[in-house]
């Protein structure tokens, strides 16, 4: 069993904000047709780069995220420091997107290296350091790669889940599943309607939800011995201008830990067909 601090980053949003006058219609369902509750569709392949140790590609609806691992392998040392006190693993993580990712149909002009994609590779490294087992590599390094192909809305949380599949595809010892999951609460309601928040957070939001008002928790669970639950969360606020109130804020923590089991089940399947299918010899 390990336990992580709640550790909350908050971030204002540099998207557009979409207008968006009715963000359900008259039956409950969402722009895509789906329910407050319901994830989008997962797909997911292991083992899609043979030149890596490790890799992943995983689509969540129209998000699509490629990862790679290469490692463990002698740290790349720059500054001239001797490595032989390093008790554990070092962790690189790299974050990009595809010049072609955006769903507003803008090219991004800077794929790597901008504002966006270092924090994103900061929050993807303390995501990654939480699960694996780092005290068995030191003196090493594990790179992780993380591709964003396509971006139509949670590609924080779905590069975690694909970059926990390319962990193990690695063979990379880990505590637990990293799982990401997002919640978004538009059209935030007053604190005299706090009854309501339960009502109006969606799971898994596309790019129309994240960029509508409101705020949008991205949240990776880091599972224990007994289970999610909310002792180890890693929390990525975002919203435009907007304000959570602490009553809120739990709510919604306790709506998202529903989609993080959900996604739990549907990454321990994949993980346990694909070693299935390695494990099964050639009939040919």
């Amino acid at each position: 069993m390990y336990r992580l601090v709640l550790k909350v980053v908050i971030k204002i949003s540099e998207k557009k904000m979409i207008e968006v006058e009715n963000i359900e219609d008259q039956n409950g369902l969402r722009l895509d047709g789906r329910r407050a509750l319901e994830l989008r569709q997962i797909r997911i392949k292991m083992g899609v780069f043979g030149q890596a140790d490790g890799s992943a590609y995983i689509e969540h609806g129209n998000t699509k995220i490629l990862v790679t691992v290469y490692g463990p392998h002698q740290p790349r040392n720059s500054t001239g420091r001797s490595t032989s006190k390093i008790t554990k693993g070092i962790v690189n993580c790299q974050y990009s997107m595809a010049v072609f990712s955006l769903s507003s149909g803008e090219r991004k002009r800077k794929p790597r290296g901008d504002r966006k994609s270092q924090e994103r590779s900061l929050q993807l490294k303390h995501a990654m350091e939480a699960i694996i087992h780092l005290e068995l590599y030191p003196r090493s390094q594990i790179d992780i790669y993380v591709e964003a192909l396509q971006v139509d809305g949670s590609e924080y949380c779905a590069s975690v889940n694909a970059a926990t599949l390319a962990l193990i595809d690695a063979g990379i010892p880990i505590k637990n599943y990293a799982i990401g999951c997002t919640v978004t609460l538009i059209n935030c309601p007053s604190l005299e309607d706090e009854d309501n928040t339960l009502e109006k957070g969606v799971l898994d939001a596309n790019y129309v939800e994240e960029c509508a008002p409101g705020v949008t928790l991205s949240v990776v669970a880091l599972p224990n011995s007994d289970g999610i639950s909310k002792d180890g969360l890693i929390v990525v606020a975002q919203g435009a201008g907007q304000r959570l109130h602490l009553s809120q804020f739990e709510s919604l923590k306790a709506r998202v830990l529903c989609g993080c089991q959900d996604i739990k089940t549907i990454l321990d399947h994949a993980v346990r067909q694909y070693l299935t299918e390695q494990s099964l010899p050639s009939l040919f």
